[in-house]
């Protein structure tokens, strides 16, 4: 299980400011299996909670997996996938391949194989000759192949079209074993709803929801209402803007 406790994250803005409070005495555990979804506005702290888990931030209070800190010794145990990209640009994805089969012991090759083929990307070319998408995809790929038993994705998905989207989600649910956790940051709301079984809602840096896909079902509920309901979404927000930047002219 990952473990989260009391995690906070500030952001030093300056000598004289006061830093920015990334992240408020976060509490999550999440247990093997899980496809939870990550949500919340731009800034709210969901890539600082990610960069936290994987030991890329200094934070206060504690983030352990199976009651041990993640350290080099099971650090193996967490990939990431990000738009960011972490990968060589200018090696190709055969190199990409055997580099981590020989740092990665539990390297799935056979789902490396798999995807690659499915997603018709050149296993020859350098990486920095694919598209966005591509990129974006291939990120994707090594997060899932590299044998990690919980596997964060932060907006993995940029660049590519929504039936590239579809794809991967029906190929995701296929091949996850059921010690495979996925934790997903996204915008995508609707587009991921029938596909996580877990929502989790960040704002300001705080855990401000925590539910059960098979809750909101049981609440007739759609995961769109729910992060409405949370967030106290006005619908009547965009009229009131317009009326005061038209007067009220119609």
């Amino acid at each position: 299980m990952l473990e989260i406790k009391n995690v906070s994250k500030s952001y030093s803005l300056s000598q004289r400011l006061r830093g920015k409070q990334a992240l408020q005495q976060v509490d999550l555990s999440f247990k093997p299996g899980e496809i939870v979804g990550l949500f919340g506005e731009n800034g709210a702290g969901k890539t600082t909670l990610m960069k936290c888990i994987l030991g890329f931030l200094r934070y206060d209070g504690s983030i352990t997996l199976d009651n041990a800190p993640i350290t080099h010794n099971n650090i193996e145990r967490l990939s990431f996938a990000t738009s960011e990209h972490s990968f060589f640009p200018t090696l190709s994805a055969e190199a990409h391949r055997q580099f981590y089969k020989e740092h990665f012991p539990q390297f799935i090759d056979k789902r490396f194989t798999g995807l690659m083929e499915f997603f018709e990307l050149p296993m020859h070319k350098p990486l920095h000759s694919f598209s966005t998408g591509q990129k974006n995809q291939f990120e994707v790929i090594l997060a899932l192949c590299q044998g990690a038993d919980y596997i964060l994705m932060d907006e993995p998905f940029a660049g590519n079209d929504v039936f590239n989207r579809e794809d991967f989600y029906k190929v995701l649910l296929g091949i996850l074993e059921p010690h495979e956790t996925i934790l997903l940051s996204t915008h995508l709301i609707e587009e991921v709803s029938n596909f996580i079984s877990r929502a989790v809602l960040i704002r300001q840096g705080q855990i401000v929801g925590d539910v059960l896909a098979s809750e909101l079902e049981d609440r007739s509920t759609s995961l769109m209402d729910y992060i409405k309901q949370t967030y106290h979404y006005s619908a009547d927000r965009v009229s009131r803007a317009l009326d005061d930047i038209t007067g009220g002219e119609e």
